[in-house]
């Protein structure tokens, strides 16, 4: 076996600050508890979770309101209850960090440099729209949903509806309206916050249209409240229950209040990619939430009181819900509206340098189209200030972790990440006592029961099997919304071993105790009874200049066999030749296995993402096998819709021959 690159090791003072380090110190202190390594630290959180999850609350002192019975039931997942008696609100814990010395939000956008927000006009506003809320009678348990950029007045919204106790959902502009009813209708809000419109890759664009067929379509709705975005004057008048929100700023407002809440109770709604069929309405409670990010920021992200905080993201994206936690840790969240790549793709990375960011956040396919680009980062900018760079959305080969150390900056904490919209946190993720390997994300979690399944439900180490959660965590979801059998939310999760969580991703448990996630599981390209993620595939196509980005899916033929396209998207000025298609071949063979060299290979004018940044390889293969556009993908979840086109007329021409 070859030797494992190390590409990053923590420095004896970065171990000693971390909060991980003083998390360690308190329960030897106050427990009696001592831990020889991170792995022994995580078996005890995993053999032990009422006393793990309790220690979480004791030892960032929780505000309960009413004190728990017991900490964790013993019903099988995902009947579990969790703290059952206490009561809690999530935003509290928020504004426990409220401070004059530093702002709460710094945000910018492609229209308007970085400003600022400080923690009294933080209160103040969401204070306004909690007492103009109580004016609507919004209740606890009521929906207030949002059309939405990634802007201060989002963080607002969402701290006024759950610091009552009512339920936050929210959507980013950039979806259709088809997909924005396909999720709020499922909720029946009360409140709709939207945007008059938007600017994306210098381009403007109007919303109104939008928001009134949405509004005239959830009949639930008693108060539409339209931010001027686009415009300072956006004419509301053919919007019923209409008001814009300068005249709701204008409330004359009541002291911001905390209303207590259970500790499952709802406190906001995530939804599923919708890429087919109606998206899951995932629902997160509270207290499972105020502990999973607690936990999380704190100890695997090792964010500190005063740090600025950023991760590139929207609404619809469950990141931003994450975003808006590094504040429950003293930070200050970091917020940027637009394309990642306008005017140019080192635009984030020169914010990062301005602020400064200490902690960095976004996606594999930025990093890789950073490193396809050839920028330099970390010789354009002065990147000093930066302590962490957080990866998620995709798995992240292992050239993508050579960039960062060699192009961005060769002493910062790579600390990818992977978990979901499901738990609305990572999984596996940071471990700020453990080096960074190349390709793999450094541990399982802390609390987070995780393995590696073979076909018979057997836990494996350094091979590749279904990833699965075998013991209940407080921030899986409470319930599906209008799931009150829990059927959705069984065949999401639990159909495939009995009262075990199987997540759906293909991952491998190293022996450094380290993650490599290899892609869905239910993508998986079987050739010749070899398995394998389409990550792997990827991550040889990668390593060629001239491509941008490829998607292979493997097809089951009725006649028996399969069919394997892998389809390309070439960087500008550069064309798919037969010698670059050898090319191509060599890499995957000596890559991944000759079993896996694509039966064919196709130029692309460009491959389907969901607006989240997520590959669409399951639509893709539905299309490939004749089913309607219409059915196969959902194109209102969708960043680029008109890329389907060119599959559907791939279908046409060329798949018939396939399925003869």
């Amino acid at each position: 076996m070859p030797e494992d690159k190390k590409l990053w090791s923590p420095s004896d003072s970065f171990i000693n600050n971390a909060n991980l380090t003083k998390y360690a110190t308190w329960l030897k202190e106050n427990h009696q508890l001592s831990f020889n390594d991170y792995h022994a630290l995580w078996k005890w959180s995993v053999d032990n979770p009422a006393d793990f999850w309790e220690s979480i609350t004791q030892y960032f002192k929780v505000q309960f309101h009413t004190p728990y019975k017991e900490v964790m039931a013993q019903d099988a997942m995902p009947h579990t209850k969790w703290f059952e008696g206490s009561t809690l609100n999530y935003a509290e814990h928020i504004f426990r960090n409220a401070t004059d010395e530093r702002p709460a939000i710094l945000y910018a956008s492609e229209t308007k440099s970085v400003q600022s927000l400080s923690w009294k006009q933080l209160e103040q506003q969401t204070a306004t729209l909690q007492t103009y809320f109580k004016q609507l009678g919004v209740r606890q348990g009521d929906r207030v949903v949002a059309y939405i950029p990634n802007i201060p007045e989002a963080s607002v919204g969402l701290f006024a509806a759950i610091s009552l106790g009512a339920i936050w959902s929210s959507c980013s502009p950039d979806f259709g309206s088809g997909s924005v009813l396909d999720r709020f209708r499922q909720i029946e809000p009360k409140v709709l916050i939207a945007v008059d419109g938007y600017h994306y890759n210098g381009k403007p664009y109007n919303r109104m249209d939008v928001v009134k067929e949405i509004s005239d379509q959830l009949p639930s709705v008693e108060k539409v409240i339209i931010i001027p975005y686009l415009n300072d004057n956006p004419d509301i008048s053919e919007i019923e229950h209409a008001v814009l929100w300068n005249k709701v700023m204008s409330t004359e407002a009541e002291p911001l209040t905390f209303t207590p809440v259970p500790f499952s109770h709802p406190i906001w709604i995530l939804y599923s990619s919708g890429t087919t069929g109606i998206p899951k309405a995932i629902t997160h409670s509270h207290g499972g939430m105020l502990l999973e990010h607690l936990k999380y920021l704190s100890f695997h992200n090792d964010v500190h009181p005063g740090e600025n905080f950023f991760w590139f993201s929207t609404t619809g994206w469950m990141m931003w819900n994450f975003v808006q936690a590094s504040l429950l840790v003293g930070a200050t969240i970091v917020l940027y509206d637009g394309s990642p790549a306008y005017p140019d793709i080192s635009h984030l990375w020169k914010m990062a340098e301005e602020l400064p960011i200490h902690h960095f956040g976004t996606s594999a396919p930025f990093i890789i189209a950073c490193m396809k680009e050839g920028i330099e980062p970390g010789k354009q900018f002065n990147l000093s200030a930066l302590r962490s760079i957080g990866s998620t959305g995709a798995p992240l080969p292992p050239e993508g972790f050579d960039y960062v150390y060699e192009k961005i900056q060769p002493n910062v904490w790579l600390c990818s990440m992977s978990g979901g919209t499901d738990v609305c946190t990572a999984m596996v993720g940071g471990n700020p006592w453990n080096p960074v390997y190349e390709g793999e994300i450094q541990c399982r979690c802390l609390g987070c029961a995780m393995e590696a399944f073979d076909e018979e439900g057997k836990p494996m180490i350094d091979e590749v099997g279904e990833m699965v959660i075998t013991r209940p965590m407080p921030c899986m979801p409470v319930f599906f919304w209008n799931d009150p059998e829990f059927k959705r939310y069984h065949e999401s999760y639990f159909e495939v071993y009995p009262d075990v969580w199987r997540h759906g991703d293909w991952i491998k448990v190293t022996h450094n105790d380290g993650i490599i996630i290899y892609g869905r599981s239910d993508t998986t390209l079987k050739r010749q009874g070899v398995r394998i993620g389409t990550a792997e595939i990827y991550r040889a196509v990668d390593r060629i200049p001239e491509i941008k980005d490829s998607l292979v899916v493997d097809i089951e033929l009725p006649q028996g066999g399969d069919y394997m396209p892998l389809f390309i998207l070439m960087q500008p000025g550069h064309e798919l030749t037969d010698e670059l298609r050898a090319v191509i071949k060599k890499q995957i063979r000596e890559a991944c296995s000759p079993r896996h060299v694509p039966d064919e290979m196709i130029a692309a004018p460009d491959l389907p993402y969901t607006i989240s940044g997520k590959k669409m390889e399951a639509p893709v293969k539905r299309i490939l096998m004749g089913r309607p556009v219409e059915k196969a993908a959902n194109k209102g979840a969708m960043r680029n819709p008109e890329s389907l086109d060119f599959f559907v007329e791939f279908v046409e021409k060329e798949m018939s021959k396939h399925f003869r």
